[in-house]
């Protein structure tokens, strides 16, 4: 196979035929590499013998807003999704030229109350200005640990697994939208109330999964976790059944989408379900186990409902709606590139 063309790149995630290319050409020597990189695999695992060490490295560039305290969560998320928990923030904080000082200290203030609020100390990185970007951009690495046995990675999802989503997709790409391009908005009739409410979707649903991957592994019988994140939750679905080599049927009713982000979005144009998902976290479960771990969720306060089921069928990828089956949408882009740019 010839190498993918790489000109004309656009904003948002590498497409995964040109990631899954470059990815393939890595030399894998290491024995002590338990999960190494792969498309749709949230992080790495390495063997520290009593203790496995996971390691996710993410960035947040779709926003402005907040970005110190995006950058915890998102690889906070990561982290939980892989069955284990985040310990220890490096963060690699890049400044427009001629940013204020008060930039500075009011990312390093977000890191810090979202580092507190998770139980996570901030080690180390880098700050700078940065030449050629117009807006702060904060890259982070969260360390974490999980016993051995304990790893779930989202290679794992077996055929006639049902598949648990939790909350509501684009939570993320719903607060991003109301917080970054509020005017249009408003100027496309949204009302103040529903804006206000889908800023504070940060906090109220949220977008930490720490507390959803926590309560689902209680329950057992949870074979794999994915965290959906750009390109919303039909690209999360297809990078679980792509890593874990499946196919998937997804009842479209059954996927809570919130009143707010159906205002936003339908405002704008957009998609939600291809719209950055932080908040949610897709389970594929053991049929034996899924009505444990959604009663797990919502007993921990976390909503959550059943939305299909893993086929054996590799690279069928099926959406029921409306009595009717189609292809699961697929989106080259995250929607909020696309609004943003």
């Amino acid at each position: 196979m010839g190498r993918p063309e790489m000109r004309g790149l656009r904003p948002g995630k590498l497409p995964p035929e040109i990631l899954g290319h470059l990815l393939a050409k890595l030399k894998r020597g290491d024995p002590r590499v338990l999960v190494g990189p792969r498309v749709g695999v949230d992080a790495a695992v390495i063997d520290f013998g009593h203790i496995n060490l996971i390691a996710k490295s993410d960035p947040v560039t779709l926003a402005s807003d907040l970005v110190g305290w995006y950058a915890v969560q998102v690889n906070a998320n990561d982290v939980a999704a892989t069955g284990g928990t985040p310990r220890w923030f490096l963060a690699t904080v890049l400044l427009p030229d001629g940013s204020a000082p008060r930039l500075a200290e009011q990312i390093f203030d977000q890191i810090q109350e979202a580092a507190e609020t998770l139980d996570v100390a901030l080690v180390g990185g880098h700050t700078e200005v940065t030449i050629g970007i117009d807006h702060p951009i904060v890259c982070g690495t969260m360390l974490g640990e999980v016993a051995p046995g304990g790893v779930m990675t989202s290679s794992e999802a077996r055929p006639g697994d049902h598949v648990v989503l939790t909350k509501g997709i684009a939570i993320e790409g719903t607060a991003v939208l109301a917080r970054e391009r509020p005017g249009r908005l408003a100027a496309a009739g949204v009302p103040r109330e529903t804006l206000d409410r889908a800023a504070r979707f940060l906090q109220d649903p949220g977008i930490s999964i720490v507390p959803d991957a926590r309560a689902a592994l209680a329950a057992g019988g949870v074979h794999a976790m994915h965290d959906p994140t750009e390109g919303g939750l039909a690209t999360a679905l297809a990078e679980l059944a792509s890593a874990s080599g499946n196919g998937l049927r997804i009842d479209s009713a059954a996927v809570n989408v919130y009143p707010e982000t159906l205002e936003v979005c339908r405002a704008l144009g957009v998609d939600p379900w291809g719209l950055i998902a932080s908040g949610a976290l897709l389970i594929s479960v053991a049929p034996e186990s899924a009505a444990a771990v959604t009663a797990s969720l919502r007993a921990a306060g976390v909503p959550a409902a059943d939305i299909g089921l893993m086929t054996g069928e590799k690279g069928r990828l099926e959406l029921v709606k409306d009595s009717a089956t189609e292809p699961l949408p697929a989106f080259d882009r995250d929607e909020v590139a696309r609004v943003l740019e």
